[in-house]
């Protein structure tokens, strides 16, 4: 467990050995640090600035089945003995549990080779240019129509991090990533004192692949634009299509029922369907943290387990559930390297690069295909309940009729259950894009509930 001194590889070493000298019969230790930057340009003028580095250290240690876990900010050495002593202690006082401990040996592991998960191009990148993309991107926006009169900003975010990991079992490894973003919110003037507001944004791993500042900005003007004169409308059950913005949330809402914790505490209403149909054939959802240069990709989970491809929903069916390795345990089964924690705590269990996997419909040939409906393209508030599926939430959008999209439609609400949501899905668009760890496609829905007047 060589590794070159005071980069976080060796802190993690270091911390892993000073627990076992101390007593552990097994450590763990995490290490990250990281520079970000974040920019807000409003009407012209740069509004925020922030640019911060930060570094810390969390160890997590096992006395038999009693656990310990301390971190710190402070790397020096005596810092580092001081959260190894403090974790010691705790694990003195902590109950035993016959689940806890490292994952099995032979379960421990990287994946090799570049996951394009890191560019340069977005340290070298001058502050002076990254306020000028967010400045161009919100000109961009406000240049597209008069009807927009007002700004919420033009936004630049980027970046860089690494993080490394060991354990007593001999795992030792770290990896280094970037990102950056751009944003832009726009408002538009409808007359009489009503305004409406939009936004847009693309992420990426380097500036280089981020859509230009000008395609931002008029994509905020555009979505911004689309929302004037919206009205309520009547009470009825209608096809309901989810805009990719608001349908990746449906698959962040699965997430949470199909992992461990929530499969083991029966707090999820898909617990006692492993193996069964639980959504339209034509749905395919994949966690994937192997995917190149994707923001939920890592060589290994954060409990050192390679990454994995793994089908989580196959053509409606249940194929797995997502566990860490405590909860596999508790499962009866393996983990699925899912871990996911930050310094401090126990893991959780987190995903990859979570998707839906795209059809052939484009999103024009979808709506056409619906006579009268809605086109959600926003979605408010949380109403939805993991435990029995029900589904209520706020919703803004389009109304559709005779296969077009008509007249925008605001203040109403799509509710429903989401085991008949996704047992109702009729068609999977092939607009799959990923503005982050989670995405989807275009998704039409054969009816919902849409409550209005």
């Amino acid at each position: 467990m060589k590794a070159p001194a005071n980069n976080p590889e060796e802190i993690a070493a270091r911390l892993v050995k000073l627990a076992v000298d101390a007593g552990a019969t097994e450590a763990e230790a995490a290490v990250s640090e990281g520079d970000e930057f974040e920019c807000t340009v409003r009407l012209g003028e740069l509004e925020t600035l922030k640019e911060a580095g930060s570094s810390a250290a969390g160890v997590r240690v096992f006395r038999g089945k009693r656990t310990g876990i301390s971190s710190t900010s402070d790397l020096s050495g005596d810092g580092l003995r001081r959260i190894v002593a403090s974790a010691m202690a705790l694990a003195v006082v902590s109950m035993e549990d016959p689940f806890a401990g490292l994952p099995l040996p032979e379960e421990l592991g990287a994946v090799e080779g570049d996951m394009a998960l890191f560019d340069p191009g977005v340290e070298v990148l001058d502050p002076a240019e990254r306020i000028a993309l967010a400045r161009r991107a919100e000109k961009a926006a406000l240049d597209f129509d008069p009807r927009i009169t007002n700004s919420e900003g033009g936004s630049y975010g980027s970046s860089v991090s690494r993080r490394a990991f060991a354990n007593s079992l001999g795992f030792l490894g770290s990896y280094k990533s970037s990102s950056c973003s751009l944003s832009v919110v726009s408002v538009a003037d409808g007359g009489q004192g009503k305004l409406e507001r939009d936004y847009w944004y693309d992420m990426a791993r380097t500036p280089v692949r981020l859509e230009s500042p000008e395609q931002v900005g008029r994509k905020a003007a555009e979505w911004t634009l689309r929302r004037l004169g919206a009205r309520k409308v009547a009470t009825q059950k209608v096809p309901v299509i989810f805009d990719p913005r608001v349908a990746r949330s449906l698959v962040g809402h699965l997430f949470s029922a199909v992992t461990g914790e929530a499969v083991y505490h029966k707090s999820s209403y898909l617990a006692e369907k492993l193996g069964q149909s639980v959504a339209s054939k034509c749905v395919t959802i994949i966690d994937d943290a192997l995917k190149p240069g994707g923001f939920g990709s890592s060589p290994f989970d954060d409990e050192g387990v390679p990454s994995r491809r793994t089908v989580v929903v196959g053509e409606g069916r249940l194929e797995t559930f997502l566990l860490n390795t405590y909860m596999a345990r508790k499962l009866g089964v393996r983990t699925t390297g899912n871990a996911s924690r930050g310094l401090a705590g126990n893991p959780g269990t987190g995903h990859g690069n979570l998707y839906l996997q795209p059809g052939t419909r484009t999103p024009e040939d979808i709506i056409s295909s619906v006579e009268n409906g809605f086109y959600v393209t926003e979605l408010l508030g949380s109403g939805v309940n993991i435990v029995n599926g029900d589904y209520s939430r706020g919703a803004a959008g389009v109304w559709i009729e005779h296969g077009r999209l008509a007249w925008p439609v605001h203040e109403v609400t799509v509710s429903g259950n989401l085991a008949s949501i996704w047992a109702r899905i009729e068609a999977v668009g092939s607009d799959l894009e990923f503005r982050g760890s989670v995405a989807s496609p275009t998704l039409l829905i054969g009816e919902m509930r849409v409550s209005g007047t």
